[in-house]
């Protein structure tokens, strides 16, 4: 049973990760109108982008962990307590599980755009810009994601 559970969860935090590459777009964007600047890459720095608040990992965590606690041998409210416990505890370390293994590496740009203004994006490591390279930075209209390309 915890193998089966340890499977579950694995396969399931995986499959939360996101796919920060440029190249990437999700079936809402197509079709959508989005606004291009032009501009210089100023700095490249390589960053870790990892899930935050555990999500599927806590949840899963927390169940695990509430059924193993339960079987803490006793009466009713050691049960009850072994279960509280457990669940707690299951759902930190669902937590940093999902944390630690739905990490990834990526590019922090800083663009100096040709308006004079500089701004941040941190995408995936499908492409690495240089500084100095001309790129187009492909705002997110609409609150979709934003990306730069190579010019």
């Amino acid at each position: 049973m915890k193998k089966i559970l340890s499977i579950f969860m694995i396969l399931g935090v995986t499959a939360c990760t996101a796919n920060l590459n440029s190249d990437n777009y999700q079936t809402s964007a197509a079709g959508r109108i989005n606004s291009v600047q032009e501009g210089v890459i100023i700095n490249v720095r390589d960053v870790r982008v990892a899930t935050e608040g555990g999500g599927f990992g806590s949840l899963a965590g927390g169940v695990a962990g509430g059924a193993a606690g339960s079987m803490i041998g006793g009466n009713t409210a050691v049960n009850v307590i072994g279960a509280v416990g457990g669940a707690v505890l299951g759902s930190a370390l669902g937590a940093k599980a999902q944390e630690g293994l739905s990490a990834q590496r990526g590019y922090e740009y800083i663009v100096k755009l040709d308006s004079g203004r500089a701004i941040t994006l941190t995408q995936g490591t499908d492409v690495k810009l240089s500084v100095g390279q001309p790129v187009y930075v492909l705002d997110a209209d609409g609150g979709h994601r934003a990306r730069i390309i190579p010019r």
